[in-house]
């Protein structure tokens, strides 16, 4: 599936890990079965007895605050039959009766009640033995809920590693913390997974692919620049882009089509963060943009404004996306209208940029097929070998190379398929990282 020739400088990733039907039964039971999973984050479900209902790996869950308050994720399935138990996107609710018997069950997962419990010999040990499936294993990390149906997986920090600080990064903007708004942005695209990875940690094509953006900022005063732009492998297959010269965003780095108002609450929050943070930590949460992939289904973009996607294959050439909006607790409410009028913009499905991504996402699926059953076996590949010269020198990667779509293939193979799946010639070096000292 990878190719790595470390005497030529190349990386080829093999187009049949993009439509293979097989390849993806085998990443969902490799990765999807064993690893952590973003569910969603705990602001969704702020009080007791609100749920949300969604997919993980195919699996139909319910995301919810149980009557005490604690955060759960039950299979939505009744252990009666197996019937969908909760068939509401959302609510609040301190039950769920499942509409086939009507057995019925608190959102602690215990039962509530079960018609006819007079035809049940032990009714106590029925109730034990029926109590809603739970996920073997759910962790929160500053409000981001992650979950694995696979008991024996390490701790989520030993997992997320040098990923976590970029998350409580965000946390951090804001002294009030932030919270999602209210409402969820959904939508499908006809390709692989793997391709919204590639998609998101592929600076290379933000120039060309949203020129109409681009002119745009420009035309407003912001010089556009790729300068100063890394690209970091955080392990575990998580990535980030440092962006600095692609926009500004709300309350953090002013930018002229902001207007004055804003450039005044950017400048006060600017001193403020100074003060609560330190200058040096400041400087890490509010001068650079940074879009974070948390492998295999999570991704923040924290750009213009904040904004969670999550990843939920469907096949082979189908995924769907899931998209909120992370917002300051307490905001200005100026800044607010501004700040949701420019995440819009630019990330929302009918922005300048989510249209471009998902055609070039589209595209690429489509073109893959061109080379499907190609006798010349060599020419089914994809290449990702930008920015190898400098991976060999142990410069930093930019964010415009390729560097943080091979950590991901890395990892993809090795947990997928292991040795049998990567060819190396030559000597691969040991792995880069700079290393940063953000606090």
């Amino acid at each position: 599936m990878l190719v790595e020739d470390w005497d030529q400088l190349t990386f080829r990733v093999n187009r049949e890990a993009y439509r293979s039907p097989e390849i993806f039964e085998r990443e969902l039971d490799a990765i999807w079965q064993q690893t952590w999973l973003y569910l969603g984050h705990e602001t969704e479900v702020p009080n007791p007895n609100d749920f949300k209902s969604r997919s993980l790996g195919g699996r139909p869950l319910i995301f919810c605050r149980d009557s005490e308050g604690q955060v759960r994720a039950w299979l939505n399935s009744c252990p009666h039959r197996g019937t969908i138990l909760c068939r509401e996107n959302e609510g609040s609710s301190r039950r769920f009766q499942c509409f086939y018997h009507a057995w019925t069950f608190n959102n602690d997962g215990t039962v509530a009640a079960i018609p006819d419990v007079e035809a049940y010999e032990d009714f106590e040990s029925l109730s034990q033995s029926m109590m809603l499936r739970s996920v073997p294993r759910l962790e929160i990390h500053e409000g981001y809920v992650f979950v694995s149906f696979n008991p024996d997986v390490p701790p989520l920090l030993e997992h997320l590693g040098d990923a976590a600080d970029y998350m409580t990064m965000i946390e951090q903007q804001h002294a009030c913390g932030v919270t999602t708004l209210p409402g969820v942005q959904q939508y499908s695209v006809r390709g692989n997974w793997k391709l919204g990875v590639e998609n998101a940690m592929d600076g290379y094509h933000f120039a060309p692919t949203h020129n109409t953006f681009v002119g745009y900022l420009r035309e407003t005063g912001f010089a556009v620049t790729d300068e100063g732009q890394y690209a970091y492998n955080l392990g575990n297959g998580h990535s980030l882009l440092v962006l600095t010269g692609h926009g500004g965003r709300i309350s953090m780095v002013w930018e002229p089509r902001f207007g004055e108002d804003e450039r005044i609450r950017t400048e006060e929050h600017r001193a403020e963060m100074v003060e609560r943070l330190g200058e040096k930590r400041a400087h890490y949460v509010a001068d650079e943009s940074h879009i974070l992939f948390v492998f295999p289904n999570l991704l923040l973009f924290d750009i213009e404004g904040l904004s969670i996607r999550q990843l939920e294959p469907v096949a082979a050439d189908h995924t769907k996306v899931r998209a909120w909006q992370l917002v300051p607790r307490e905001e200005d409410p100026a800044a607010r209208a501004l700040r949701m009028k420019t995440v819009v913009s630019f990330v929302g499905p009918g922005g300048l940029a989510t249209p471009d991504d998902i055609e070039a996402y589209e595209a690429v699926q489509r073109g893959i097929d061109a080379t499907a059953h190609e006798r010349r076996a060599e020419l089914d590949f994809s290449d990702m070998s930008r920015g190898m010269g400098d991976e060999v020198k142990g410069v930093q990667g930019r964010s415009i190379d390729e560097g943080a779509m091979r950590g991901f293939w890395r990892e993809w193979a090795a947990v997928v398929g292991g040795d049998d799946y990567v060819k190396i010639t030559g000597e691969r070096p040991a792995e880069f990282l700079e290393g940063r000292d953000v606090r």
